[in-house]
């Protein structure tokens, strides 16, 4: 008793209408993927062929899956306890050699990257369920059932990792798949079988407040990217122009997400029924475009900030449209999830970027900058104009 007393505690005390806080456990573990979007950033940069943005696209996936994994468990158990904390340090140490292993993860240092991502994943879970004592029996059995699932496609992973060229690649996309099909399927295993919904007991602001974190982290990195990349640079009249359309872009993208979205996402799972199928959907699947979008918008910085004139390459138009395109998607499909229908706003700039992505080609590299980042300045705008209209209606009629 007194064993299952200790192991219970380390879970976070469910406290009616209180929200649990982010840890600073919580954001220093974060830093290790600070790290790993800048190396996935560079990673595209220097590998940008059809192979070298499919591999790059399944890092960014394993890195993602990664992160939102431990949030999911950071979110029941409490990063106070010192169990936890450890537990967090041993994940920065391997998130460190998978980080360090990215740019190389399809030469010389797969097996790295592949061992360091298995040993994270199913050590994490290992601990999940040695943490959950034989009384929180649904607890538990959902343990077990994420166990088998990253113990399974660990074996990919790791043969992967002895594999080269295309092997690698098709093995580690099987790994992948096998892991974002598990919550689809609610872990289904033999025996025990699928878990409900209502068993993914999850504290909705504090997984809204971790992604929200994790976009900061992708933000935060594509302005070290554009400082770091302008520091080194003449400053031209382009070069500075350059310099400031990068910046406004990522402004608009903060606003985009950050004015109303951030806010009302988390007010919408902390109150809703059902907060584990709304953070399956919403944060564990529905960020990782938005994500995406930021961390390609970072690398189309680097490219105008390096080469502003003359007209754009196809690297440059995907990734000055692609980026932002990306975002909205992501955004508007994430808003949609609580608000119940798709933000105008976001439609019409995705259409908008589709139209300037038609005429790329014949714009220069700081044009096409400069445009893009004019049509997110008016999603962000046109947002907050309209649902500030709509809250002060609102506010009359009651």
């Amino acid at each position: 008793m007194a064993e299952d007393e200790q192991r219970g505690a380390l879970y976070r005390p469910l406290v009616p209408d209180q929200h649990n806080r982010v840890t600073y456990a919580e954001l220093f573990f974060d830093l290790v993927f600070a790290f790993a979007v800048t190396q996935i950033s560079h990673t595209l940069l220097s590998h940008f062929t059809p192979l070298g943005a499919l591999q790059t696209t399944l890092l960014f996936l394993s890195v993602w899956w990664l992160w939102v994994y431990t949030a999911w468990v950071t979110n029941w158990l409490d990063p106070e306890k010192t169990a936890v904390r450890v537990l967090l340090f041993a994940l920065m140490l391997g998130g460190l050699i998978l980080s360090t292993s990215i740019p190389k993860a399809f030469d010389s240092r797969g097996l790295w990257f592949a061992l360091a991502y298995s040993v994270m994943q199913v050590g994490r879970a290992m601990f999940l369920l040695a943490s959950t004592p034989p009384g929180r029996t649904m607890a538990r059995l959902n343990a077990v059932r994420i166990l088998v699932w990253l113990a399974g496609s660990a074996i990919f992973w790791v043969a992967g990792g002895f594999a080269e060229g295309q092997s690698r690649l098709v093995l580690w996309a099987v790994a992948l798949g096998i892991e974002y099909l598990s919550p689809v399927v609610r872990f289904w295993i033999p025996k025990y079988g699928a878990s409900s919904i209502a068993d993914w007991a999850v504290e909705g602001g504090h997984m809204a407040e971790r992604c929200a974190g994790f976009i900061i982290i992708a933000l935060g990195e594509s302005i070290v990217v554009t400082g770091a990349t302008f520091a080194d640079l003449p400053w031209t009249m382009d070069h500075v122009t350059a310099f400031v359309s990068a910046l406004i872009g990522s402004i608009a993208m903060w606003w985009i997400y950050f004015h109303k979205g951030a806010e009302a996402g988390s007010e919408q799972i902390s109150k809703s029924s059902e907060p584990g199928r709304l953070a399956r959907l919403a944060y564990t699947y529905l960020h990782m475009p938005i994500v995406a979008g930021i961390i390609v918008s970072a690398v189309a910085d680097d490219l105008v900030l390096t080469h502003p004139g003359g007209r754009s390459d196809l690297r440059t138009s995907l990734c000055e449209v692609g980026g932002p395109l990306l975002f909205l998607t992501g955004t508007i499909l994430f808003k949609h999830t609580f608000r119940g229908f798709l933000q105008l706003s976001h439609g019409v700039g995705i259409v908008a970027l589709g139209v300037l992505y038609w005429f790329a080609g014949q714009l220069s590299p700081l044009l096409l900058s400069i445009l893009a980042s004019a049509i997110m300045v008016m999603v962000a705008v046109w947002e907050a104009i309209s649902l500030g209209s709509k809250a002060q209606s609102e506010a009359t009629s009651a």
